[in-house]
């Protein structure tokens, strides 16, 4: 590998892909029989409170529900039964993506860029996207296995998506210069503050907030439409369509 690369970092969940990885394996795990009827049934509950807006449903209350249920799983799970699940996921989801940030990775590419992600979805699914889309590197959630079943254990990176990428650039020996990421929530906003280019692609209110308070690009993608935001004499301004 030439040193002294630029590189680009991607979120996956919602940024590439359309949808949530560690949701869709959690739903693939339900359609192949492996989590108990009362489980979907909470899961279920925490998502429609979200989806219908309901007063303190956040997607961060379903998103824990999940992530509960979902752990709960694993301990009487074999490791062929998550990865059955995971390759359904890859199959049905690999090329559910948006196409700015698809387009980016093209043009990024034929730049020699380093391109990585870090994500909070599983390993497991984040290293078959990864690979899909020609990521040199990612950094995901892992849960220890051992002995064709999962110890409990689990490491989780992208908490600190800052120490996550530093780790990253410190391996392939990157350069901050020309230096892009993009992200569509506040817990990708660390990683963004690291490099020249932070973009905020379709970004909840807290990361727009930030993005706008900071100047960032943002990017939004709607049904055939993109639209590229920049902040001019202190408002944002349309600078492209496509």
């Amino acid at each position: 590998m030439t040193k002294g690369r630029p590189f680009a970092v991607f979120d996956i969940d919602g940024t590439l892909i359309r949808w949530q990885l560690y949701h869709a394996v959690a739903d693939a795990l339900i359609k192949l029989g492996y989590v108990r009827a009362s489980a979907y049934g909470d899961i279920k509950t925490a998502r429609m409170g979200w989806k219908t807006r309901q007063p303190g449903k956040s997607f961060r209350t379903y998103e824990l529900e999940l992530i509960k249920v979902y752990e709960s799983v694993l301990a009487n799970l074999t490791t062929d039964q998550l990865d059955q699940a995971v390759q359904a996921v890859f199959d049905e989801y690999k090329d559910q993506v948006y196409t700015y940030t698809r387009q980016l990775i093209e043009q990024l590419k034929s730049r020699n860029y380093c391109l990585l992600a870090i994500s909070g979805s599983q390993a497991e699914i984040v290293r078959l996207i990864a690979k899909y889309y020609g990521f040199e590197d990612y950094t995901a959630t892992v849960y220890e296995r051992t002995g064709g079943r999962f110890s409990g254990n689990k490491s989780v990176p992208s908490l600190d998506k800052a120490k996550a990428l530093g780790q990253l650039l410190q391996k392939h020996e990157l350069i901050i210069a020309g230096s892009l990421a993009i992200g569509d929530s506040r817990s990708d906003a660390a990683m963004l503050e690291m490099v020249e280019q932070p973009v905020a692609f379709n970004p909840d209110k807290e990361l727009y907030e930030l993005a706008a308070q900071k100047g960032w690009k943002i990017v939004l993608e709607r049904k055939n439409m993109i639209y590229e935001l920049e902040k001019t004499d202190g408002r944002y301004q349309l600078a492209k369509t496509a």
